[in-house]
């Protein structure tokens, strides 16, 4: 067409691709070799006799130089994340100002993964809608009225991460047009951070150019940034608006700020808005959330030591490594490998046609192994064919033969991290076969994660490979920086922290859950888990989360109301009440299309390709087995959007891929052999409310002893007024290794000139289990070695690390039990944070025993042994309500009071009474020596008694 011009909206990345047209009626678009390269923000055609006008914008009388005679009126994009849950909406407005027909054409870059659910467009006057259709059905549709001068489709892009949606119309002179593109995806966590970024190419200047990011994050935002991606161009554009759970960035430039320079026509816009933010974690290690019949979990825990490592690297040697490739491949490699901490263990496997290790088997990372294994690989020189087969069977051979020999941490975690740019061309070449020898031979405690460079490798087969083994797969982009792409990886699983993370949710009413077991936990990450959940049939959702850590066995119990959110939604406007819907069925799609791939039989394929057809459907969205119809009201002319073939595993972003396991499928070591103070909650049930023993001895307020003993069936009590900073023993066993310290804090002020004193901090020490127990009233610090994990008073909890069982009920009570032997239970009073002299503190209880040495010491360890009182001639007090009497005991002769303590344990605001004879002068001839001869100089410290 003579004169024809195109005006390209281009989203994204400035390496987008363009793609061919269908010419047959059929939208099968070009693969990537096929794919041509256009400059983003530049025309597909250009005419040979261009004009030039000038035309003036609504802004200021700001005049705008349209060089295709075309005009970009409005370019607007609005996104709204719902608890990670984003949804984007792209609106564009053009004029065409030629005396000739144009050919518009909105191309946009969406996220790889992102689900399209709607388009629209408007070309003068007449209106384009979009439905969801099976494939087949949407291209019969499409045959039977093709739209004229019409195009549409959905291509997969070379750009990092990114797919093109685009469509192209011919406008006749002085018509409009407008498109709207809506799309969904997940925010995925990486590194401690999620990333919305939005691609913006509208490729000249725009007289209208708005972009609105709302965020809603029930959790509420620990920060929130937006990167300087225009070398300071747009300095001060961006605006943003910070509250505790809601956010609102605007980039709104004026024209004048859009143009590259004061004199320039072509626009600065070319590049990404990045807004990068995390919520609070502080509180507790989950978040379940639920909401309008569908629940999401969301699991980060984090203040846990690193799991150590086993990991062998495999890399691709062959002649195709050969330059840019193979160089920065060894520049991540040296970086990696600096990162290794001094616990792991690890190797290196290289392979062409030929398998070389550097190691036979996995060493330590030492500095001096690191620095031999940097210059190894600085000397490999790329040659030779590709032996994939033969080289993940060796890395699998080390990995098995350091265990079998009993060489490696049973706890730690086993990593296969292979790269390779090309399919195999020597040994085992067909993938299939590859696939069952690495099944057969790899165990199950390793994960094989597979990184494909470029583009001649069969991508779906490495997803293939990792899904199946407890990994994933990344593509890594040739036309990116490969060594940074390398190093982000790696970055992302280098901190294990959990092994072995299972979610269950016992009761009835909850169904559809997604894939609810994962091999490991890697810092800095999230799991998150969604389901079905009958509002009428349940009035809270309970979960139980089972996990490994460097240190011990864990147990996390989580209570959401099923109408917690409704309140907090219903007052934002931008919040979307369909979240856990839409989130739901993103997992369900993507995980449903990942098992569609690893389908062991044609009858299970086809099984789930029904389910997913069925969901894509109901949920209006473009998926690989749907495309897009898009047509008139009359139905007389459509275009069709088909889905590339599936580029991603699992869920774009993601970096786990699970199971599903059914419900109340519990690891053997969940139900230790009960105690009297801790059982176990039954499963299915609520927690259940322990009943405390009726006689313990106890600390209570500032501080109290009341010391029980069972012999005279007699409650003792005494103050110890001492000062803050200090630091108590409580109980010290040198002989058994059992120590409990306690450090007292002060009152905010005095109160009638005294400054009150209370137990801020506890320590408990079991030297034979090498276990350390930190607990404040803030968190609770579990220590072993050198690792150490720290749970919240907002989790509900529990921990078994050999004998020892920490359980934590939400804002109540810690309980540690030693097997059957003995047991201690700490109190957390909150007070009102306003309040003008208290403050939080804790109370502490422990039950009689015998099992205690006859060595054992302190406060209230000396009286495990009890000694023999006498309590006699009792008679009025001065004051008429306390009586007094005299007690002889160890020699003694006292005058005690009879008065009343409080024990919080079954009502912790009032507090029940408690009968004791009190002891004044700070349990003066009660206690052995001074309460000075008790203080301790560290948390950890056992007693030295004179």
């Amino acid at each position: 067409m003579k004169g024809l011009m195109c005006f390209l909206v281009c989203f994204l990345l400035s390496e987008s691709q363009g793609f061919e047209i269908p010419t047959n009626g059929l939208s099968e678009f070009a693969e990537y070799g096929d794919l041509v390269e256009l400059a983003p923000g530049k025309f597909q055609f250009v005419p040979e006799n261009r004009r030039y006008q000038r035309s003036v914008s609504g802004e200021s009388g700001e005049i705008m130089e349209d060089v295709d005679q075309v005009t970009l009126y409005s370019y607007k994009v609005r996104s709204t994340i719902t608890s990670r849950m984003a949804n984007t909406v792209i609106h564009t407005k053009v004029v065409n100002h030629s005396p000739q027909p144009q050919n518009v054409v909105f191309d946009v870059q969406i996220p790889k993964g992102a689900f399209i659910s709607n388009f629209s467009m408007t070309v003068d006057g007449t209106t384009f809608t979009s439905s969801v259709k099976e494939k087949t059905v949407g291209r019969a549709l499409y045959s039977q009225a093709r739209a004229k001068g019409k195009m549409a489709g959905l291509v997969r892009s070379r750009a990092l991460d990114m797919e093109n949606f685009k469509t192209e119309v011919n406008i006749a002179p002085g018509a409009k047009v407008q498109f709207e593109l809506h799309y969904q995806e997940v925010k995925w966590r990486k590194l401690g951070s999620y990333e919305h970024r939005l691609h913006l190419q509208p490729g000249r200047l725009a007289k209208h150019l708005e972009v609105d990011v709302w965020i809603i994050e029930p959790q509420g935002m620990r920060f929130l940034h937006v990167l300087d991606t225009f070398d300071g161009h747009f300095d001060g554009v961006p605006v943003v608006s910070k509250g505790h759970q809601k956010a609102h960035v605007t980039f709104k430039p004026t024209v004048a700020q859009q143009r590259k320079c004061s004199n320039c026509s072509e626009t600065a816009v070319d590049g990404e808005l990045v807004v990068m933010y995390d919520v609070n974690r502080e509180e507790k290690v989950g978040e379940l959330q639920v909401f309008n019949g569908y629940f999401v979990h969301f699991f980060a825990p984090e203040n846990m030591d690193p799991i150590p490592k086993n990991i062998l690297f495999v890399i691709d040697v062959s002649g195709s490594m050969w330059g840019i490739k193979m160089k920065q491949t060894v520049e991540a490699m040296k970086t990696i490998l600096d990162d290794l901490r001094t616990e792991d263990h690890f190797s290196m496997v290289d392979f062409n046609h030929n398998v070389r290790t550097w190691r036979n088997d996995l060493v330590p990372a030492t500095k001096t192994q690191i620095a031999d294994a940097k210059n190894y690989i600085h000397k490999i020189q790329p040659s030779g064919g590709t032996n994939i087969n033969e080289a993940l069977l060796r890395a699998i051979f080390i990995l098995n033969e350091a265990n079998n020999l009993g060489l490696l941490d049973p706890n730690a975690v086993s990593l296969i991290i292979l790269v390779s740019d090309g399919d195999p061309t020597v040994g085992e070449l067909k993938l299939s076969k590859i696939q069952k020898n690495v099944k057969q031979n790899i165990r199950e405690n390793i994960s094989l994660f597979s990184l494909g460079i470029g583009f001649d490798v069969d991508y779906d087969f490495l997803k293939r490979l990792s899904n199946e083994n407890r990994g994933i797969a990344q593509r890594i982009y040739g036309n990116q920086d490969t060594s940074a792409q390398l190093k982000k990886f790696y970055n992302q699983v280098s901190t294990p922290l959990l092994r072995n993370v299972q979610f269950n949710y016992p009761q009835t009413p909850v169904t559809d859950v997604t894939q609810n077991s994962f091999h490991n936990y890697f810092g800095g990450s999230e799991i998150v888990v969604a389901g079905k959940v009958d509002p009428d049939k349940l009035e809270q959702l309970q979960s139980i989360i089972t996990a490994t850590s460097a240190n011990a066995e864990l147990v996390l119990e989580t209570l959401a109301e099923m109408d917690g959110l409704e309140d907090f939604l219903s007052k934002d406007k931008h919040a979307d009440p369909d979240f856990t819907k839409k989130l739901w069925a993103y997992l369900t799609i993507n995980q449903l299309l990942a098992e569609r791939s690893l389908a062991p039989t044609a009858a299970v394929k086809r099984k789930i390709t029904k389910t997913i057809l069925q969901m894509s459907l109901d949920h209006h969205i473009v998926t690989p087995l749907t495309s897009m119809v898009i047509e008139n009201d009359a139905g007389d002319e459509r275009m069709l959007a088909d889905s590339p073939a599936q580029d991603h595993s699992c869920c774009s972003g993601a970096l786990y891929y699970g199971n599903r396991v059914a419900p109340n499928s519990f690891p053997p070591w969940v139900n230790p052999s009960p105690t009297q103070m801790v059982p176990m909650p039954a499963v299915g049930a609520p927690v259940l409310e322990t009943t405390p023993p009726p006689h313990v001895m106890r600390v209570e307020n500032d501080p109290h002893f009341i010391i029980y003993l069972p012999k005279s069936q007699k409650n003792i009590c005494f103050n110890i007024d001492s000062e803050p900073g200090k630091i108590l023993n409580l109980v010290s066993d040198p002989e058994l290794g059992i120590l409990v310290n306690g450090q007292l804090i002060g009152a905010k002020k005095p109160k009638n000139e005294k400054l009150s004193t209370y137990f801020g901090k506890l320590g408990f020490y079991f030297q034979r289990e090498g276990m350390k127990i930190e607990i404040s009233t803030e968190t609770i610090s579990l220590s072993r070695g050198s690792r150490t994990s720290v749970l919240s008073w907002s989790d509900t909890a529990h921990v078994l690390n050999q004998r020892v069982l920490v359980s934590v009920k939400k804002e109540k009570t810690v309980t540690i039990a030693l097997d059957k032997e003995m047991s201690f239970s700490v109190l957390l009073h909150r007070v009102w944070k306003k309040h003008p002299i208290n403050v939080d503190f804790l109370g502490i209880y422990i039950p009689p025993t015998n099992k205690f040495s006859p060595h054992v010491h302190g406060l209230i360890g000396k009286f495990m042994y009890e000694p023999k009182i006498h309590i006699f001639n009792e008679r009025p007090g001065k004051n008429p309500e306390k009586p007094e009497a005299n007690m002889d005991v160890k020699g003694q002769k006292l005058i005690v009071t009879r008065g009343l303590q409080k024990d919080y344990r079954t009502d912790r605001v009032f507090g029940t009474d408690v009968a004791c004879w009190f002891v004044h002068n700070s349990g003066k001839g009660f206690i052995d020596g001074h309460y000075k001869d008790y203080f301790v100089p560290q948390l950890y410290s056992f007693l030295k008694w004179p």
